[in-house]
Parts: structure tokens; sequence; C-alpha cells
């Protein structure tokens, strides 16, 4: 235990900031061409019904097989049609604004290979990390362990990531061991607070033509977990340059998925867009520290 408790204060007590989330990415690209980000902080002070219950059901929103009581939340307000992709349109979108600083860090592979990750240690996991079993860090916790135990649907694989090697395997084991990848992600180009707002494309996008991608997304628990995943059915991927009202200027990461009928018909994209699962295109944006890898060989 006492080995456990040195390795998750080692990967809290990384240095961090801007900067650093800004080189993990370059990091992860560099390892990509040679060989040829994380979860939120669960502070005390987090309210069972505030930023933190968001954040796991904005990160459960990207999952087919959700079930999600969203109430139109603005934080799912990430969703629109391919007809929408286009210069000059308009559409309600959540940024979610995160501070680095207050997140933790992907740990190395045997650091987090050491601290176990199942529902069934729940209650163990509770005792280590000082949480109760009433806390909203718990009912986070347990929350992204079902996520991560549920069954992929048909035509897709899925894995819950606890370490960048881990991550890099899954990816690897997608694209094929022999392909090279590389990661794209959305990038604030302004210092906007403001989390939902007006957006405006500013310029036609620009489609990411991959035959394949993997999504990864973080989940909420003490150390970074990303919810990694790729489907069978066919994806496209686009760089799209917006303007908000305020002025903020966003680069942002888009992903339509064209064949949804293996979907949840309980999904949130579906009350958002007021569609069925089927052939409708449904597109989302992707908050900065979500990550697409895609093969390097790519057209970006």
């Amino acid at each position: 235990m006492n080995k456990m408790a040195r390795t998750f204060n080692k990967g809290r007590n990384m240095a961090s900031g801007l900067a650093l989330w800004s080189s993990l990415l370059h990091l992860l690209v560099l390892v990509m061409c040679v060989q040829g980000t994380g979860g939120r902080k669960m502070s005390e002070t987090q309210d069972g019904d505030g930023h933190e219950t968001t954040h796991t059901e904005h990160a459960r929103a990207h999952h087919p097989s959700s079930h999600i009581h969203h109430h139109m939340d603005p934080s799912f307000m990430i969703f629109f049609t391919l007809e929408d992709l286009k210069e000059g349109k308009t559409m309600a979108i959540y940024f979610p604004k995160r501070n680095p600083s207050k997140s933790p860090h992907l740990l190395p592979r045997e650091e987090a290979d050491q601290i176990p990750f199942s529902s069934k240690h729940l209650l163990h996991l509770l005792h280590f990390f000082s949480f109760s079993q009433d806390s909203p860090q718990a009912k986070a916790m347990e929350d992204t362990l079902r996520q991560c135990e549920i069954e992929p649907i048909k035509g897709e694989i899925k894995s819950c990531s606890t370490s960048l090697e881990s991550m890099l395997d899954f990816t690897r084991g997608v694209f094929g061991l022999d392909t090279p990848f590389s990661v794209v992600a959305t990038t604030h180009l302004t210092n906007s607070t403001t989390n939902f707002q007006n957006y405006t494309i500013l310029e036609e996008p620009k489609e990411i033509l991959a035959p394949k991608m993997v999504a990864c997304h973080t989940m909420p628990y003490p150390y970074a977990v990303f919810y990694c995943h790729s489907q069978k059915s066919v994806n496209k991927v686009f760089k799209v340059l917006l303007g908000g009202e305020d002025g903020d200027r966003v680069e942002a990461v888009a992903v339509c998925h064209l064949e949804t009928s293996q979907w949840s018909p309980n999904h949130a994209s579906f009350s958002v867009l007021r569609t069925k699962p089927g052939p409708s295109a449904v597109c989302h944006f992707f908050p900065a520290d979500n990550l697409v890898w895609v093969p390097a060989s790519t057209s970006m």
C-alpha cells in the first residue's frame, strides 16, 4: 500500500500547466514519428450535481451506448449534423475551459499498473484515495469504472487507458503494428473563459482523410484515465476554425459518425438533433483535453 501511495503522490505532484499539456501533445506526435492527455481533479469541494458530474456526462455523451438524462444541459451542445458543417454557419457550442494545473497527468505504465482499476475494487480504491462512499468523488469513480467495463457495441473496440503506454498500445492495435500514427486535438487560440456561446464557422472546414481513427476522451478519476474507442462504421474527421461571440477563436476537431444504427436510442445526440439511430450522421466537437489519433500518412 505504501508503494501505491508513493506512486499516486508522484503522479499528482508532477509539474503542470498549459505548457506541460502542449509539450505532452508534441511528445505524443514525436513518439509516433519515431515508432513509424488527463482526467479532472477530484477535490473535496466538488458538488454532487456540479461541474464534475457535468464532465462525467460530457465524456459519456461520446459513448454510443450511454443512457443519459441530460434535460438539454448546455454541456451536451456539442452535437451537429453534417449539413451544418459549412462556412458561415452559427451554432451554440459548449467548450469546457479546464485548467490543466488542476488536472492529474498520465502515469507511467509501471506505476499505473500497481493500482487496481476495476469496480470490484471500488471500496478498496475509495479507502486508498480517502473518499467516502457517498461522496461525489466516489460517484464519479464508480461511473468511470462502469463506463470502462460496459461491453462495446457491435463494430466497436474500446479500452480505458491509465497510462501513455497503454493508450499507444491500443491505438497501435487498431491501426496495425507497422502503421505510424499521429494525434490531433482542439486548440483554443484565445483565452476566453466563456464555456457556452454562439460560434460561427469562419472558413470551409478541412477534412482529415483518415481511413481509421481512435478517439480518446478524458474521464473523471484521481489520476488521468482516457476512454479510447474506434468504430468500424464510416467516420469523418475535420478541423474547424470557429469564432465566438466574445471574440474567442477555436481550431476545433470534429468527428462525424455516418452510421448510428447500433447506438442507443437514448443517446443525448438524438435528443439534441431530434433524430434517431440509423443512417443519419451525428457530428460532435471535441474538448481540448480529448485526443483523436489518425494514421500519420493521413492528409491533414
